[in-house]
């Protein structure tokens, strides 16, 4: 039987949004347990970058490659400087959520991918559409909104760092952009080793009780391969603003879990900011996909 070339690629788009969509409700779970692990935010930082590069080790041995360090040599420069600023993001996302609610980290965070065509303009020289700055605009505006809500509370902490979060996850994405040959496994695993390095000093690991073990475990070692590998095959078959408008998955859920599980309400400064962001950035994808769909026609 013979499968013509737009019966194939509507499969592969369906499999590619099946991929997306199944890795980042994964992923959305990711604040819910670090607040179950219920510990010191280094003590999350630490395990989480440990087990995280454990995990991802493990995938790339199953990978069954030999000679793989030999094969990597070429990317050193572009992996190791992406995978530094990975691990630095992955540490802002744990202190941020341990020092702010999640609505707001997952939030703020959202508007990261605005920030890539900033840090896109400035430093690849890419051109950057009078929509997308538009968008940025709206998006700015709903992030003051966000932390509005927190002057005079501890929050604003939390928020701040959630967005020193989204502007490193912008220059991530710029430099991934800058480095695209650069293997993504290794340098999901370096960055854990990042991460881990960076906690060593203010953490004390081996001293948890057995429980908090359980979830951090699961963190580590099942969410994060598991939502990074879905992620990452989705992109064979979808393209990347496709991809990234399945990010806002963890936006909305991200919050819902925590509400559900431990009663964690959303500021309503939080609503009014996050709605703007979603707004913004819900019409700037359609509007780029529909382009892209006029373009290839």
């Amino acid at each position: 039987m013979v499968v013509s070339t737009s019966t194939a690629l509507t499969i592969d788009h369906s499999k590619g949004i099946k991929l997306a969509a199944a890795g980042v409700l994964v992923l959305s779970f990711d604040a819910l347990l670090i607040r179950l692990a219920g510990v010191d935010p280094w003590d999350v930082t630490f395990w989480r970058g440990a087990l995280m590069a454990l995990s991802m080790l493990a995938i790339m041995m199953a990978g069954g490659k030999h000679n793989y360090l030999g094969q990597l040599r070429p990317y050193w420069k572009g992996m190791l400087l992406i995978a530094f600023i990975y691990g630095i993001n992955g540490t802002l996302f744990v202190l941020s959520i341990s020092h702010t609610s999640t609505a707001n980290t997952v939030v703020i965070l959202s508007s990261s991918s605005f920030f890539a065509a900033f840090f896109s303009w400035l430093f690849l020289r890419e051109r950057v559409d009078t929509r997308t700055w538009a968008a940025i605009g709206v998006s700015v505006a709903g992030v003051v909104t966000v932390f509005s809500g927190s002057f005079g509370l501890e929050n604003w902490v939390g928020d701040l760092l959630a967005l020193l979060l989204a502007l490193s996850m912008g220059l991530v994405l710029t430099l991934m952009r800058r480095y695209p040959e650069v293997p993504r496994t290794p340098m999901v695993a370096i960055s854990g080793l990042v991460m881990m390095v960076i906690a060593i000093p203010f953490s004390a690991p081996f001293e948890l009780a057995q429980s908090n073990y359980f979830w951090l475990a699961v963190m580590g070692l099942v969410q994060i391969p598991l939502a990074s590998v879905l992620i990452m095959s989705a992109t064979r078959y979808l393209s990347s603003p496709e991809v990234s408008l399945f990010l806002l998955i963890e936006t909305v859920f991200g919050p819902i879990w925590v509400w559900l599980v431990l009663s964690e309400q959303v500021p309503p400064m939080t609503l009014v900011g996050g709605t703007a962001i979603l707004g913004a950035i819900v019409v700037h994808s359609w509007l780029s996909l529909r382009n892209a769909k006029e373009r290839s026609r």
